[in-house]
């Protein structure tokens, strides 16, 4: 599994684990005093389970970022060396072009 769906399935476990929780309590045959203290329970949980999903978020976001610069990086340097080869084969061939007008005026100048 990618890093980017991943962090997709993380967040969707952890969403679907506290509705899947609070559907339980809700339809559970309880008290209801003892399904308030459960859902109290709950509830308290929900601040540490937002903090771990924005942990596991922020720790995807930051692989990411880092494949992102590399990828980046890689693409600068292939794009620099196809200038370089492309400004190469233009003054190759502008040599070439002004070699054969130098002997074609040579050539030129002699049959005249």
């Amino acid at each position: 599994m990618s890093n980017k769906h991943s962090g997709v399935f993380i967040g969707g476990l952890m969403l679907g684990t506290a509705i899947g929780t609070l559907t339980g309590l809700l339809i559970a045959p309880r008290k209801g005093r003892d399904t308030r203290k459960l859902l109290q329970k709950s509830a308290r949980a929900i601040p540490e389970v937002a903090e771990d999903l924005s942990t596991s978020l922020h720790i995807h976001a930051e692989r990411i970022s880092h494949h992102t610069r590399l990828n980046w990086h890689e693409t600068i340097e292939r794009l620099q060396l196809a200038i370089a080869a492309g400004i190469d084969a233009s003054q190759r061939e502008n040599q070439t072009l002004n070699q054969e007008t130098t002997l074609e005026n040579v050539n030129s100048l002699n049959q005249e």
